[in-house]
């Protein structure tokens, strides 16, 4: 089942896309919609999400997987939690394709039996 989310963030329009017959989860489903909006310049640092409420309401999900999808766009530099606030966009995409690649790389070197710090000494030989 396909769910269109339009939504109005101070004037920016933007999109998010739910297919349950993907194998990507849910929040990952969410969060890289998100991501999308901020990289396509659609949602800009210093605007607010719309409530993840709402959000999951237009979308068809359970809130905690839009605040988990949201909580990892935190994780990744591009949102800010303010308690009555909500989620603000604080970063840019640049940040978070580097938080990304680096989440990726650490799951693939624990895959491998890589420790962090064998991975730090790693990444410090290629400077």
């Amino acid at each position: 089942m396909r769910r269109r989310h339009e939504a109005s963030i101070t004037g920016t329009i933007f999109d998010l896309e739910v297919n349950r017959d993907e194998p990507l989860d849910l929040h990952e489903q969410v969060s890289a919609g998100l991501r999308r909006a901020i990289a396509g310049g659609r949602v800009r640092p210093g605007e607010r999400l719309p409530p993840a409420t709402e959000l999951a309401v237009d979308l068809g999900v359970n809130r905690n997987t839009v605040l988990r999808a949201l909580r990892r766009l935190r994780d990744e530099g591009l949102l800010d939690f303010r308690r009555g606030r909500g989620a603000t966009v604080t970063g840019d995409w640049q940040r978070a394709a580097v938080v990304t690649r680096a989440r990726e790389l650490v799951q693939l070197g624990r895959l491998h039996g890589y420790r962090r710090e064998d991975l730090i000494r790693l990444i410090q030989t290629l400077d």
